[in-house]
């Protein structure tokens, strides 16, 4: 078995650890795990608390897929719902669809029960009205593609939350979470709930996710591609570089993309690119094999172009 996570805070890792290794299956697990990652007010890229768009509506987005016949299901703009992977998890068990987004996916949300919350907290409508001010949005006149332009911050443009399992059947899964780009524009959809961008999950080769700027990995369909290459014969670490290099090719230097990767040998690999991060301030992982009392925290490699 293996666990692999990225969860800023280290919310849900105990919980999904502690399930797969009870043998419940690990795509039920990791969806228990990202609930309280969603549920932590203090974790502002996911959930309750997570960023709100321009406009100060939080849109949540998610995405699971499950590695034994790669069924998926996923929700994206999500509106004043607390658990958007469990909505995503529903879309994948109750309808013959993959994707449901803004008032529909709202609708199924409501359908199923799903919990509902005011995910706006008073700690980011403060940081929302800084950021308005800060680029000029308290003026009438100001145009909003200028302001998302503007208040671009490469640091929160991504955080999303993925956990990337094998559980003790051998099945592989991957789930993810997020609130998406800080201060994005309304109705922006990055990579987490894209089949194949943002996440990839095949019992015959492996799995992988992606946290960052979101955009870089559905031009390249990055979690994809690093499976493929796995299938062909590549190793995680081999697979994880080759992928992270193709996305050089698009020439955009703005941000950051993490990508994570398991195979079916109970490996895994995680690397980043984009502009080194101060000391004190560098990204981590959590990680949990066979025999682990609980996820510990790890580093992932740098790739430079």
């Amino acid at each position: 078995m293996i666990l692999v996570a990225a969860d800023i805070q280290n919310s849900g890792t105990v919980l999904a650890w502690k399930l797969m290794c009870a043998e419940n299956p690990g795509l039920a697990a990791i969806e228990q795990g990202i609930r309280l990652v969603e549920a932590n007010e203090t974790d502002w890229s996911v959930g309750r608390g997570g960023y709100p768009n321009a406009q100060g509506e939080v849109e949540l987005d998610a995405g699971v897929m499950d590695g034994r016949n790669r069924a998926s299901g996923a929700v994206a703009g999500l509106h004043g719902y607390l658990h958007p992977v469990s909505v995503a998890y529903e879309v994948m068990q109750r309808l013959p669809h993959v994707l449901l987004v803004g008032a529909g996916a709202a609708q199924f949300a409501e359908e199923v029960g799903a919990e509902k919350a005011d995910l706006l907290t008073d700690t980011m409508r403060e940081n929302l009205i800084k950021w308005q001010k800060s680029v000029g949005l308290n003026q009438p006149s100001t145009d909003l593609i200028g302001a998302v332009h503007r208040g671009m911050d490469p640091q929160h443009t991504g955080g999303t939350t993925v956990y990337l399992a094998q559980d003790s059947q051998g099945d592989i899964a991957v789930a993810t979470s997020t609130s998406g780009w800080a201060w994005k524009y309304p109705g922006r959809v990055g990579d987490t709930p894209i089949a194949g961008a943002g996440f990839f999950a095949d019992n015959r080769y492996g799995a992988a996710a992606c946290t960052g700027r979101g955009e870089m990995a559905i031009r390249s369909g990055l979690a994809r591609l690093t499976v493929a290459l796995m299938q062909m014969g590549r190793t995680v670490e081999e697979a994880v570089s080759e992928a992270l290099k193709d996305v050089f090719y698009l020439g955009d230097k703005r941000g950051e993309i993490h990508l994570y990767a398991i195979d079916t040998r109970g490996n895994h690999d995680v690397a980043c690119i984009g502009p080194v991060r101060p000391a004190g301030n560098e990204h981590y992982y959590f990680v949990a094999r066979d025999g682990d009392p609980e996820p510990g925290r790890q580093y992932p490699r740098h790739i430079d172009e």
